[in-house]
């Protein structure tokens, strides 16, 4: 039988493993993203460039506006969205994959990947359902393939507004109350079986997916691959999901948002009247 001051040794020692194991995820992805996603293009420049009215520089040619999406370029866009989500959410996320494995510490390190795993699995369907619309987009010439954004002002500001309402929905308010707190949901929703793990981790991941998915629709607005955009997204994430008093800020968003998209929509409508 293991004593006491040894089980709590071994729980602190699962907990830095794992964390040390988060940390890795989130530093490789991160560095893949500025590495530019396999794409061959400058984040950095894609960030100077793009905005939501479009690539700053009128008249700019889309050099890339003839890509072939290839069965590798669809891999390559999907591993791009991949691990820039995995960049973006595990942080927020990994206070409730450390909890779960501190409550199975008979699997600890095991429960918690298992966990991860399941977790990630679901935003792997989300990067595959967008990087469908990102290649359905580029090919009917809405999504600029050169700097990855939308190329008028009234398709970002209609997905300005999209996002803003969202924040004010019953959906959103319940997702992001899950996502707030982890012991009671982890408790409620506890499985038992088969893959357990797994299952817990794919649970949480739908609720999250179901909170941010119209946050992250905002990258095809400022970019998919601007950094700016990307940084201010995974920032608010965290404030919104982590931070004391954070599902306050919804709703303002929501607002900016919104107000935003109005401004941009009159933007895309004042040349033409």
């Amino acid at each position: 039988m293991t004593s006491p001051g040894v089980a709590d040794r071994l729980l602190r020692r699962d907990r830095w493993i794992v964390a040390a194991a988060l940390a890795c995820a989130i530093v490789i992805s991160t560095a893949f993203i500025l590495w530019g996603g396999g794409t061959g293009m400058s984040p950095f420049a894609m960030s100077v460039f793009t905005g939501p009215a479009g690539a700053l520089i009128a008249g700019t040619p889309d050099m890339v506006s003839a890509t072939v999406w290839t069965p590798g370029y669809v891999a390559v866009i999907f591993f791009m969205w991949w691990l820039m989500m995995i960049a973006m959410m595990v942080p927020s996320a990994a206070p409730t994959i450390l909890l779960y494995s501190a409550l199975n510490p008979e699997r600890g390190i095991a429960a918690a990947f298992e966990f991860l795993f399941g977790y990630l699995v679901i935003w792997a369907g989300f990067s595959a359902v967008v990087t469908a619309l990102q290649g359905i987009l580029a090919g009917v010439g809405l999504v600029s393939a050169m700097y990855m954004n939308l190329v008028t002002p009234v398709l970002g500001g209609l997905t300005l507004v999209v996002a803003g309402l969202y924040q004010f929905t019953p959906i959103k308010a319940a997702c992001l109350s899950h996502c707030r707190g982890p012991v009671e949901a982890i408790t409620r929703h506890r499985r038992t079986g088969f893959a357990t793990a797994f299952r817990m981790g794919a649970l949480h991941g739908r609720y999250c997916l179901r909170c941010c998915w119209a946050l992250m629709a905002l990258l095809f607005v400022g970019g998919i691959m601007n950094l700016w955009w990307i940084l201010a997204i995974t920032i608010y994430v965290g404030v919104e999901k982590l931070a004391p008093g954070g599902e306050r800020v919804a709703k303002p968003l929501g607002v900016v948002l919104i107000l935003g998209g109005l401004a941009l929509l009159l933007k895309g409508y004042l040349p033409v009247l």
